[in-house]
């Protein structure tokens, strides 16, 4: 196949479209746009400005990518939005561009992006998000692989969110959740670990009791941070990736832990 472009669709000059792709009716792709093969823009879906979209890609009707941040302090600089393969953007789904010139708000592979969510400037997701309807993350929000975000919740710029970790439905997030933790409440609080998600992933059973005890010396025992730390660096956890991503995380952290 060639690519194909509705006649109502508007594609500007300077717009790079792989192999295979698909634009539909009424729908507009900027001159900046660089959208990669077998993706699928469906109509009245909107990419502007300097948005890279990956291959094998959906975008559906009245999503914005590639939309003017709204942080205040930008000023019109050249930035975009990077997209990796295989993800999906349902319909009025936002994603803005980054706030600096040269910089990016990046999405990776295989994130599944659901109706009317928002992803604003500067955010870093990784891979396999899947985020659900009326969620939004604030400016700088960076969320790790494999993470669960239920309906209409928020989260705080600069937050961050570990890898497998999943935050409730109409979950107020104003800090940071560590890996494969899971957090619900408004505002937010780490009720145990994510153990469903942890299965679903393949995880053994030595590796969900690590992370239990991980979120015991976090949240069960009363410790200081470096306490708790200081208790996942024993010799007992020396091979356990478990406990060392938990460890990086923490050491990482500037806001604090829900």
């Amino acid at each position: 196949m060639s690519v194909v472009i509705h006649p109502t669709a508007i594609v500007e000059t300077g717009a790079e479209l792989d192999e295979d792709v698909r634009v539909g009716a009424f729908a507009y792709i900027g001159s900046k746009a660089q959208i990669g093969a077998r993706t699928v823009i469906h109509h009245h879906a909107s990419i502007e400005l300097t948005t890279i979209i990956g291959q094998d890609c959906e975008v559906f009707p009245y999503a914005l990518i590639g939309g003017l941040s709204q942080d205040l302090k930008y000023k019109g600089e050249d930035s975009g939005v990077k997209i990796g393969d295989r993800t999906v953007l349902r319909e009025f789904t936002t994603i803005h561009i980054a706030t600096g010139e040269g910089k990016f708000t990046t999405l990776g592979n295989d994130n599944f992006i659901l109706a009317y969510s928002h992803i604003a400037h500067d955010c870093s997701v990784g891979n396999h998000l899947i985020m659900s309807s009326h969620a939004a993350l604030a400016g700088h929000v960076q969320i790790g692989d494999h993470v669960n975000i239920g309906w209409s919740t928020g989260i705080h710029q600069f937050c961050k969110v570990g890898s497998y970790a999943m935050l409730g439905g109409v979950t107020k997030l104003v800090q940071d959740v560590p890996p494969y933790m899971l957090a619900d409440g408004n505002p937010a609080t780490v009720k145990t670990i994510n153990k469903v998600g942890l299965q679903r992933a393949g995880f053994s059973k030595e590796e969900l009791l690590n992370a239990r005890k991980a979120y015991k010396y976090l949240y069960r025992e009363g410790l200081l941070r470096k306490d708790a730390i200081a208790k996942m660096k024993a010799e007992e956890y020396k091979d356990s990736k478990i406990m060392q991503a938990v460890i990086d995380f923490l050491q990482q952290s500037k806001r604090g832990l829900a």
